[in-house]
């Protein structure tokens, strides 16, 4: 009997553990989104990389130990053409690298116009997912341990352009809204653009348009790289912080880099990491050296 329990207490332990080591998945609406809350218990569809039928958009939380954490954050947009989410690759393979870097990762499943019958528009509904991701995360900056000034989003792809609609975008909160997240800024402070296409890049530049890493491959479909080679102008005139990686070969969808065979892709994390750095993204009080 002492044994049993024993061994059944070991494995309540361990399960306990285990649950502890799952992240939490938050929907961005309790009861749904708007307009489509009979929608929300939709079951989502889910096969090897990718995942599709997203209807109750949400946000799944990867927090780095508290040792670690310097309180930076970001929003993971994975690509997959409006049609399905490239979820692995481009959602938790980053938010294991930016937690591994102490910032805090949120990835996000937004709805995808694109998909077979959906019911969502391109130019709407993705944006206003990718907002209320933005302010679900400084609803929740003290219990997360934020920097509301290092809340930044990240996207890859079609995330890239999901990137962009929450960069470029109008972000103040509504200060009457009876929802209280609805009352948070949807700012992004940072903005990390692998690969975009072209939904939601400004003809002109906001004043206010957050620094920006832009990277892709220069072979990639032209229309991503002429994405970035557009606005690279813009901020140059407006001062905006910038920095751009076209890469001579690579392609599309090379994800974080790990499948490819060529050394600069396989390494292109790392410049990334510089330029956290380099920005104050890391640790707001180190500056990049030679400036003060």
């Amino acid at each position: 009997m002492k044994r049993s329990l024993v061994l059944l207490s070991v494995f309540l332990v361990a399960l306990a553990a285990l649950a502890q080591d799952k992240p939490l998945v938050l929907p961005l609406w309790p009861n749904g989104a708007p307009g489509f809350e009979s929608r929300r218990d939709e079951p989502e569809l889910a096969a090897s990389y990718w995942v599709r039928n997203i209807n109750n958009p949400s946000l799944t939380i990867f927090l780095p130990p508290k040792d670690k954490a310097n309180g930076a954050a970001v929003v993971i947009c994975p690509g997959g053409g409006f049609r399905e989410l490239v979820f692995n690759a481009e959602g938790v393979d980053p938010a294991g690298y930016f937690t591994n870097l102490g910032v805090a990762a949120f990835v996000l499943k937004y709805r995808l116009p694109r998909a077979t019958n959906s019911p969502y528009s391109l130019d709407v509904h993705p944006r206003q997912d990718g907002q209320r991701a933005m302010r679900v995360a400084r609803h929740h900056a003290a219990e997360w341990g934020l920097d509301t000034n290092r809340i930044g989003v990240a996207g890859f792809s079609a995330g890239g352009e999901v990137a962009s609609l929450i960069a470029y975008s109008p972000t103040e909160g509504d200060a009457s809204a009876t929802d209280f997240i609805d009352r948070e800024s949807a700012r992004a402070d940072f903005e990390i653009s692998i690969y975009p296409g072209p939904l939601g890049a400004p003809k002109v530049l906001p004043t206010n348009a957050p620094p920006v890493f832009f990277l892709s491959a220069g072979l990639d479909d032209w229309n991503h790289a002429r994405v970035i080679a557009d606005l690279i102008p813009q901020y140059a005139e407006a001062k905006i912080p910038f920095e751009v990686h076209l890469y001579a070969h690579g392609g599309h969808a090379f994800n974080m880099g790990r499948r490819s065979k060529l050394q600069s892709i396989k390494d292109w994390p790392d410049r990334l990491t510089d330029w956290m750095a380099d920005n104050w993204i890391l640790d707001p009080d180190k500056p990049p050296k030679g400036e003060k």
